[in-house]
């Protein structure tokens, strides 16, 4: 299941910038197959971040990663430099991912268990006393 979608793309962006970007044969609509292509690499790029936190594919797509998908796609889009509104939100989207990736920024998912050292609690050794009661007798 794909973090964001086409439909979603539209909604956000508009169809005209969406046209912009994707029609490179000058028919006047988006061409699905480039918007196809930009998420899936979308959809890696996400998943190389959440594999350590959290179990993949995702059972559903919580609001924050489809956000961060729309910001991410859209900058992958851009042929040539993107206006400044859509380069801060993907510098603010791979600073989140990244947030995410160590833990900062958690998701109300169920995630992958951090590797335990295999023991239960804590263990505690403790070296024989050298002054004790009985080897200090005769000096206390």
């Amino acid at each position: 299941m794909p973090y964001a979608t086409l439909d979603e793309l539209i909604d956000r962006y508009g169809e005209n910038l969406l046209i912009n970007l994707t029609d490179r044969a000058g028919s006047g609509v988006v061409d699905a197959d480039v918007v196809a292509r930009a998420l899936a690499d979308t959809d890696a790029e996400i998943d190389g971040y959440l594999k350590l936190r959290y179990t993949l594919p995702l059972e559903a797509t919580p609001p924050l990663i489809a956000d961060l998908a729309l910001r991410l796609a859209i900058w992958k889009l851009h042929v040539y430099e993107p206006d400044p509104k859509i380069r801060a939100d993907y510098e603010d989207a791979k600073r989140t991912l990244k947030e995410i990736a160590v833990g900062t920024v958690r998701l109300d998912l169920a995630g992958v268990e951090p590797p335990g050292s295999g023991g239960a609690g804590v263990r505690v050794t403790d070296r024989e006393r050298p002054l004790s009661e009985a080897s200090l007798k005769g000096f206390i």
